[in-house]
């Protein structure tokens, strides 16, 4: 909606979606096609924005904004380019892909798009398309984010997406009596634009709120009665030592098991150590997870008593070695205690829509008649199944090894799309490795990150303030309109232009014409036959719009006093053993949630050498990698290295100290901050910030993953905090 004021002004309403985790709307004032100021929607019930959607003024106009197309000139990673017209850049293009489509093949074309400003038009569906219509390409597979608790969701409800599980709606916090908030930081990472509120509210009416986590963040400091500090990767033993606890007294909700659960007589014998004589005790979690026994046996009590409980599991501790069993094992614990609201994707209005806003896009060929891969899972799509793809989180390793190394294709080509993707995957030595052997690489993108720094062509993206599009989930419940505020800047253009674009260099006839208007209006159009919608007007003017919808209480009230409605599982039920799990017979994916110790934990030999266990926790002033150039938001806090006082001591560590930070992938060099907020033996380094290497390799810019893992969970996770390191204070010469 767009609305005049009297200075001459128009206020423009369009909705931030900056991968923060949150959605708010933006009331941005334009005043001769300049934004001036930008301010959250002032409606009463609707979420107030953060820092970052504050400061994306300053993003838009930002001095090293990407405005023009960029051709490297120097070696690749150095970071020399040059200026080029759209002509030369997208004829490069065009003939870097056909020339690799003959030589080689179309399995040796990898694309990856991220959350990188995407919205709905200008996301993954047009590259999709495009590339398919081209003939073919490798896509990626698993979520970077997520994908150790989206396997967890898969293999216990049946659920293509992890929402079923560690996301909660509002009202349900709000009527908790008790809350645990494991691993999780709602004020920096939003995860719903309402629930620091939701969360204060919760306090205020007398909940019980604890903290488990390594760090004593800002929302611990903000709504916890307690903050329970654990060691990183020990999460799945002291939930399975909850639910012994339960169990032994009897506290498990047996009418809520017996009538939507399958697998609790397997789980009881796992946890009371009837099958392979260990029971997981308090005692037995303590001496894993250093927290104290009796402290998990009273968390137990109280989750199980406190009805309704809400356990809200973050995904950072699904982002591990064996992340998936976290997971599951916060499923079991919510199962048997009957804390688990059955969520509104099974009998909401839009499960099972036709509808889909992504644009229409024939089979990728470079898939077709390929078998599905070792570990091929029931819920997700054959297409996504396909062992044509690569996991997301090992581009570097297919890249580096190919055919030889028993992937599907040699790669030589890459186009990165929305994502910092060197920035933010394990090992970035070996990703940047990997990226100098390919034959080319192209990058769209706003900002000279440190991917776009190792690309051959750079092509400038506008932001989504100077396009159109809309917030339009395939199966969810909030449809929005972008409205378009200003006219690109400079000669950049949007990701759907760029693919029309490089369709009529390759002779695409039918990729699509149409304007981001004229396809918002399809979309809108489309929705509306399966969604009571307002029509496109209204919708412009309405800003957010919420489907009506079950509420989680009738939900659940519908469940239990009548038959259940099937999960998509083999049993229709929860299955808290799991039949897919026990079909893969994979011995590190148990049929019931386990314990596994993971790699580079305290008791790894090589934690004699690397004796700190590292996480990367997101960070307030960004969004991801995104954000991290912006002066106003640098203010906020500096990127440092949080390491607790025992640990800096024993090291001759002060405040402000510059350390170097370093394991056998590589090493960065940054101030420590010394402080009580972070157990022993666990340091802190927040992922994001921009990989920035000297001549012997060594970042200074802060970038946690020069030192993580480049290998995946066995479900296919990224296991960034899963990683072991040493710290020494750098002493000048």
């Amino acid at each position: 909606m767009i609305d005049r004021i009297d200075n001459g002004e128009q206020i423009v309403r369009t909705i931030c979606n900056s991968h923060c985790g949150g959605t708010c709307e933006m009331k941005v004032h334009v005043r001769d096609n300049r934004i001036v100021r930008i301010e959250p929607d002032d409606r009463e019930g609707h979420p107030r924005m953060c820092a970052r959607g504050h400061a994306y003024r300053q993003r838009v106009y930002a001095p090293d904004r990407l405005l023009y197309p960029l051709k490297r000139t120097g070696a690749r990673g150095d970071g020399q380019f040059t200026r080029i017209s759209w002509e030369e850049a997208l004829t490069t293009v065009a003939g870097e892909l056909k020339r690799i489509k003959t030589t080689y093949g179309n399995a040796a074309i990898l694309h990856f798009c991220s959350m990188c400003d995407p919205h709905t038009i200008h996301h993954v569906g047009a590259f999709h398309r495009l590339l398919c219509q081209f003939g073919g390409y490798t896509a990626p597979w698993g979520f970077i984010s997520h994908e150790g608790a989206s396997f967890a969701a898969g293999i216990t409800y049946g659920a293509r997406r992890k929402w079923i599980q560690t996301e909660h709606a509002p009202e349900e916090y709000y009527n908790s009596r008790f809350i645990i908030m494991w691993g999780w930081n709602p004020v920096t990472t939003e995860m719903g634009s309402t629930i620091p509120l939701i969360l204060a509210l919760a306090k205020e009416k007398g909940a019980g709120i604890v903290a488990v986590d390594p760090r004593f963040t800002d929302s611990a400091a903000t709504f916890a009665d307690r903050w329970i500090p654990i060691r990183p990767g020990t999460d799945a033993a002291v939930l399975l030592s909850m639910g012994y606890v339960i169990i032994k007294e009897n506290l498990q909700d047996q009418s809520f098991i017996d009538a939507h659960t399958v697998g609790f007589e397997q789980y009881r014998d796992h946890v009371m150590g009837v099958e392979d004589g260990v029971a997981k005790t308090p005692r037995w979690a303590a001496d894993i997870s250093g927290i104290p026994a009796e402290t998990i046996a009273d968390l137990a009590r109280e989750y199980a008593r406190n009805k309704p409980a809400t356990l809200a599991t973050s995904i950072a501790p699904g982002r591990s070695a064996f992340g998936e069993q976290y997971h599951r094992a916060a499923a079991a614990l919510e199962a048997i205690t009957g804390n688990l609201i059955f969520k509104n994707w099974q009998s909401g209005p839009s499960r099972g829509l036709s509808f889909n806003p992504q644009l229409p896009s024939p089979p990728n060929p470079v898939e077709v008649g390929m078998p599905p891969r070792d570990i091929a899972l029931p819920f997700r799509s054959a297409t996504v199944n396909s062992s044509a793809r690569v996991n997301v989180s090992s581009f570097a390793d297919a890249i580096l090894k190919g055919k030889a190394g028993g992937y599907p294709a040699d790669y030589k080509f890459i186009w990165l799309s929305n994502t910092n993707y060197l920035n933010q995957l394990g090992e970035v030595n070996k990703t940047a490795a990997a990226f100098k052997k390919l034959d080319f690489v192209l990058v769209t993108e706003q900002f000279m990150t440190a991917t776009a720094g190792f690309a051959d062509i750079v092509l400038p993206v506008c932001t989504f303030l100077e396009r159109t599009d809309i917030v339009a989930p395939k199966a969810g419940f909030v449809f929005g309109i972008l409205n378009k505020a200003i006219e690109p800047l400079g000669e950049s253009r949007s990701q759907y232009q760029i693919c029309q674009a490089l369709a009529d260099k390759l002779g695409i006839a039918d990729f699509g014409d149409q304007s981001d208007e004229e396809m918002v209006k399809d979309i809108v159009a489309r929705a509306s036959k399966e969604v009571n919608l307002p029509d496109y007007d209204a919708l412009r003017k309405e800003g957010i719009y919420w489907v009506k919808r079950e509420q989680p209480e009738e939900t659940l009230k519908q469940k239990s006093d009548g038959e259940p409605k099937p999960f998509r599982t083999p049993s229709g039920k929860i299955e808290i053993y799991s039949q897919i799990a026990a079909g893969i017979n994979h011995p590190q994916i148990p049929s019931v949630p386990r314990y596994i110790e993971t790699w580079e934990s305290v008791n790894d030999p090589l934690a004699e050498k690397y004796p700190l266990q590292l996480i990367s926790p997101h960070f307030k002033r960004r969004a991801h990698s995104q954000f991290d150039n912006l002066p106003w938001l640098r203010e906020l806090k500096d990127q440092t290295i949080s390491i607790n006082s025992l640990d800096a001591g024993a090291r001759g560590i002060q405040q402000g100290d510059m350390v170097r930070v370093f394991n056998d992938r590589g090493e960065v060099r940054i101030p420590a901050t010394v402080t009580e907020r972070i157990m022993p033996g666990v340091v802190a380094l927040p992922q994001g910030a921009w990989y920035a290497p000297d001549e012997k390799g060594i970042d200074h810019g802060g970038c946690a993953n020069v030192l993580t893992r480049n290998v995946t969970s066995p479900g296919g996770a990224f296991v960034c905090n899963t990683a072991l390191v040493q710290i020494e204070r750098v002493v000048e010469p």
